[in-house]
């Protein structure tokens, strides 16, 4: 059985349409020119159970409209969808009592409170009991490594702290998915792979369904087996992350400080880009060489400082992937 259903999803916005100026501003009042705008247009895709999934698309592509649909807070225009089992917008008080959300810009812990207080208000409003509770909270305390955190209120946390704490918030009821919308957003590198790590962990020990939006290509290459690229509306790839990094994720860029003022590798696959003195900046082809050979051949010819290995940008893959799925 699929933990996400989805045919032929459908939702349409009207929207006032006004021509500039104090006469036209008039005119609207009375007459108002109202156009329909299609957010989203057929999307169909199955999810299944335990599955890791990244939702991506550039701003405006129809990504927060299908998961508001997806969680029951947009009713569709047409098309159907389940998740978990349920219609979202028709059941959704049952539904929410098996779906974890985090969303990274909006926050469902209580400023002011210590964390613990928070989990312990969350578990009574989703009707945990206080035994199974004070249980589920060790769990995630031991997952999440959160045990010095709990006593802290809120506002004290760092950003990468309350990210940690934000997840766990989400899986106090043990909720079978979860969706996770820009749960990096903001996050330094150290804090953006410890979240990475956690979720993966949490998909291995307890199989719950990932089903994540980013613009942070880590985040698809670490936490995700599969991607559902989604551009004006429409559902233009399917595709596993495996063949999306051999396809689309080969380019790596290789930054150093070294001692020395320069140094050029020379090597096939791997182009010297030009760089301030005392600093190396490659672009690797890894499908030509691998990233590991150039970052020792750096290593070899220079006294090195620092190193960096980096993703493209994700609205860069995006692009290349809207070309190849255009019709």
């Amino acid at each position: 059985m699929s933990a996400i259903r989805v045919r032929d999803l459908r939702k349409c916005f009207s929207r006032n349409r006004r021509q500039p100026g104090f006469a036209a501003a008039l005119r609207a009042l009375v007459r108002p020119d109202s156009v329909s705008v299609e957010a989203v247009r057929g999307v169909s895709f199955d999810v299944a159970r335990g599955e890791t999934v990244a939702f991506i698309g550039p701003n405006g592509a129809g990504k927060s409209t299908t998961i508001k649909m997806l969680t029951g807070i947009l009713h569709p225009t047409s098309g159907s969808a389940s998740v978990l089992g349920f219609t979202p917008w028709i059941d959704r008080e049952r539904l929410v009592a098996r779906l974890g959300c985090v969303f990274g810009q909006r926050s469902q812990l209580w400023y002011h409170l210590p964390v613990s207080e928070t989990f312990g208000l969350l578990a009574k409003v989703f009707g945990v009991e206080d035994a199974a509770a004070r249980s589920r909270l060790r769990e995630l305390v031991d997952l999440f490594e959160i045990g010095d955190l709990l006593d802290q209120p809120v506002r004290k946390l760092s950003l990468g702290q309350r990210m940690r704490c934000e997840i766990a918030a989400s899986l106090i009821h043990r909720p079978e998915a979860i969706f996770l919308d820009e749960p990096t957003i903001g996050l330094d590198v150290v804090a953006r792979e410890r979240i990475r790590s956690l979720l993966v962990r949490l998909n291995e020990q307890e199989r719950v369904t990932v089903f994540l939006t980013s613009h942070d290509a880590g985040d698809i290459e670490h936490v995700c087996e599969r991607v559902l690229l989604i551009n004006d509306g429409r559902l233009l790839l399917d595709t596993s992350v495996d063949r999306l990094k051999r396809e689309h994720l080969r380019e790596k860029l290789v930054e150093a400080v070294i001692e020395e003022p320069s140094l050029v590798l020379g090597l096939d696959g791997a182009e010297d880009l030009p760089s301030e003195p005392h600093h190396v900046a490659i672009r690797v082809d890894a499908g030509r060489v691998p990233v590991e050979r150039v970052i020792a051949e750096i290593v070899r010819r220079a006294s090195v400082r620092d190193i960096t290995v980096s993703n493209p940008s994700l609205e860069r893959v995006i692009a290349t992937l809207y070309q190849g799925a255009s019709p």
